[in-house]
């Protein structure tokens, strides 16, 4: 007798797919191709704003190889209507239209294409192209243009609006002993994943196309192409089956995609386009933001008052907008709130989303704040935040379905030894080292979103399991594999995982944590749909042993069909079909949040970051020696690749609070350093001792799985968390990311 114990879920599982990765076998969207296949090399404007006088691609034409070149002059048979250029991430405005027009909207923008026989061909060509520009006055500075700021007359789907204001924050503000105000910068920051954007489009004919896109969803890739280029959708494939990293640049279908089919549409060819590590630079990237936060306390360290404001970056043609202010709100508990988010334009490609975007940033002013409340209260920065605990979510008078917070903040805690810090700034030293140790609370949405997924059951006991859904590293093949291979207590080697392929059933794109949770769960559904069919199968024999049992007191074990309690009980599953007169039984399993459980509940992911910097005396390096990162993320299905994306968005963190900005060049307009010698990143040297604590966190409402998701809570909170850190050690508040050493000394 036995009970339906788990095998794989919950337990640490090496990648199913990870030998073809290490041993270069997985092929990426650039590794795909066929025989007379054509390259597309792009050529970037020169100028921030302005338009093309003349483009002279005469040299570019003439070179050996070259088969055609692309630009606003050459028309192309594409919708231009905005409704046909939507997209599932898409933000109000008019979408970018590669080659529309003469109009240049930022630095970087494609104006010229040149396809060739040979990369080489189309490169060298690409550098032949003159292109001559009436420059424009431009703005990509922010700062300049904070009066202009607007409230988005649109809201972004799927971003909510900052919350009415609650209670009265003002008069609240003013009555409270105990005050901070205090206005923190951050600087544009870039996606820069391993793998560059590339497409490769293999023409089959006019109607029929097979794309392989380097996207975090193929689906989304599919539709855009469908409605750009007027393609009937069970015409064109797009397969996104292994993705380098994207971090969120790749939600939206980006131009070389659009290169790339046009390209081949009208040239009757195979076409590959791919970007350069400069190309990437000119996609998306977080927004330069100015937010304003004002906080007040008794002198118990309670909240009376939470005043916050943002003003983000957004292109000229769309309102960008991310959940800034909202977290505020519902981070801590106060009865007077007022959040406020406004968009300001400047000259720039329109930013996205970019791992925890909106939370990651209003985040970094919210912590950085309650630190500097707490000293201002005279309060311990952990102390105070337990004080300010929020039972339930006040923006939106809902429910938590779980919040394991205090036991982040305790197991954090004393992981890292937090009850041996000395309170005042710069009284920890070890020889001519600053120490400073500093904390802060990170938070994500636990979202469910619409999914599907096939299971297949062989009568040979094999499993295919599949979806549409995207791999971008963070392990859903292996998930997907965990959850089936666990439904029928069946070796993970016996299970086949099938996604990234657009023919597959619906899932939304790989973005917010959320597809664990959402394909997870489908899958699971699939495979207790396959385990009904056996069922009905099973009881259609004479004299069944299960004919009296229901879809839910059954599973399948060693080939079997058996009763849960009693697997002595049951039919061979081989048996099963051989009787019903199949080979396979194949079902669809759907997934989505219930309408009626959102009404009361809200879910959330929670972490407490503990951090400890050592600062240079003399020179003001930082350096980030120990961090500490306890998660509470609901049921974590392989905690070792759930480690790995913690320590990632940890490093990420890191980025963000001590090495990442665009460098504009603002009286032309341009970003300077679009590389990765002068764009900066954590390196392995600076990266040392980071611990990552999974707290134990039961929440059957988040997901039937229990998951909440992970990809973006390992970034929250690290930033402030350091920077928090770097005032314990030096006494100086540096109100502005990225700390570089000039803002120390």
């Amino acid at each position: 007798m036995q009970t339906n114990e788990r095998l794989y879920v919950g337990r640490p599982t090496r990648r199913v797919e990870g030998k073809l990765k290490v041993t270069g076998a997985a092929p990426y969207s650039a590794e795909q191709g066929q025989e007379g296949l054509l390259f597309g090399v792009m050529v970037p404007a020169t100028i921030a704003a302005g338009d093309i006088s003349n483009i002279d691609t005469s040299a570019a034409l003439a070179f050996p190889g070259v088969v055609d070149v692309f630009t606003h002059e050459t028309k192309q048979n594409v919708a231009w209507w905005d409704r046909k250029w939507m997209d599932q991430t898409a933000s109000p405005g008019h979408p970018f239209r590669p080659l529309h027009s003469e109009r240049i909207l930022y630095d970087g923008q494609p104006v010229a294409m040149v396809v060739a026989e040979t990369f080489e061909a189309a490169r060298d060509a690409a550098s032949l192209i003159r292109v001559s520009y009436r420059e424009s006055e431009h703005v990509t500075d922010i700062r300049t243009v904070l009066d202009e700021s607007y409230d988005p007359p649109k809201k972004r789907s799927g971003i909510p609006a900052a919350p009415k204001p609650r209670g009265e924050p003002e008069a609240a503000y003013e009555a409270a002993p105990i005050k901070i105000s205090a206005d923190y910068w951050l600087e544009t920051e870039y996606h820069n994943p391993m793998e560059m954007f590339a497409t490769t489009v293999l023409w089959e004919d006019d109607e029929h196309l097979t794309i392989y896109d380097k996207t975090q969803g193929s689906q989304n890739s599919r539709d855009y192409v469908c409605s750009v280029f007027g393609l009937k959708t069970e015409n064109v494939r797009v397969d996104n089956a292994f993705v380098g990293g994207a971090f969120g640049a790749g939600l939206r279908p980006r131009h070389q995609l659009f290169m790339a089919v046009m390209a081949s549409l009208k040239l009757k060819r195979s076409v590959r386009v791919e970007m350069t590590r400069r190309d990437m630079f000119y996609l998306s990237h977080r927004p330069s933001m100015l937010q304003t936060i004002s906080l007040a306390c008794d002198a118990t360290g309670k909240l009376q008052s939470v005043i916050h404001h943002a003003v983000a970056g957004t292109s000229r043609y769309e309102d960008y907008q991310e959940v800034v202010v909202n977290w505020s709100g519902l981070a801590y508990a106060c009865e007077n709130a007022k959040l406020t988010y406004e968009l300001t334009q400047v000259d720039t490609a329109t930013p996205g989303d970019m791992r925890a975007p909106g939370s990651a940033s209003g985040n970094v002013a919210l912590e950085s704040a309650m630190d500097e409340l707490a000293y201002a209260a005279g309060i311990d920065p952990l102390e105070l935040r337990i004080i300010n605990f929020a039972p339930y979510d006040q923006n939106d008078d809902k429910e938590f379905t779980s919040k394991a917070l205090h036991a982040c903040y305790r197991q954090g805690a004393a992981q890292f030894g937090w009850e041996k810090r000395n309170a005042e700034p710069g009284s920890m030293q070890e020889g001519n080292e600053l120490i400073g140790w500093g904390m802060a609370t990170g938070f994500w949405d636990a979202q469910l979103q619409n999914a599907a997924a096939k299971a297949r059951l062989s009568s040979d006991g094999h499993l295919i399991v599949s979806a549409a859904a995207s791999d971008i590293g963070t392990g859903t093949y292996t998930m997907m594999a965990q959850v089936a291979a666990d439904e029928f207590h069946m070796a993970i080697e016996d299970v086949t995982v099938k996604l990234g392929d657009s023919t597959l059933p619906q899932t939304a794109v790989q973005g917010g944590s959320w597809t664990a949770a959402s394909t997870g769960g489908a899958v699971q559904a699939a495979c207790l749909a396959v385990i009904a069919t056996l069922l009905k199968q099973a009881q259609a024999i004479k004299n069944s042993p299960l004919k009296d049992a229901k879809a839910d007191e059954v599973t399948v074990r060693d080939g079997r069909l058996v009763l849960i309690i009693n697997d002595q009980t049951g039919v061979a599953v081989a048996d099963i079909m051989a009787a019903a007169g199949v080979s396979f039984v194949e079902e669809e399993g759907k997934i989505g949040p219930s309408k009626l459980q959102m009404l009361k509940y809200i879910s959330y992911t929670h972490s407490a970051v503990f951090v400890e910097v050592r600062v240079d005396k003399d020179l003001r390096i930082p350096r980030v020696t120990r961090i500490v990162s306890a998660i509470a993320a609901g049921k974590i299905i392989n905690p070792k690749a759930a480690r790995s994306q913690i320590l990632g968005g940890v490093v990420m963190g890191m980025g963000m609070a001590l090495h990442e900005e665009g460098m504009f060049d603002h009286r032309s307009g341009r970003l300077m350093n679009h590389n990765l010698a002068e764009y900066h990143v954590p390196a392995h040297a600076d990266v040392e001792n980071i611990e990552v604590i999974f707290v134990e966190e039961h929440d059957d409402l988040a997901s039937p799985l229990g998951v909440k998701g992970l990809g973006e809570i390992g970034l929250v909170g690290v930033g402030a968390a350091i920077g928090n850190a770097i005032y314990h050690a030096t006494g100086t508040r540096v109100r502005e990311l990225p700390i570089t050493v000039d803002k120390l000394l």
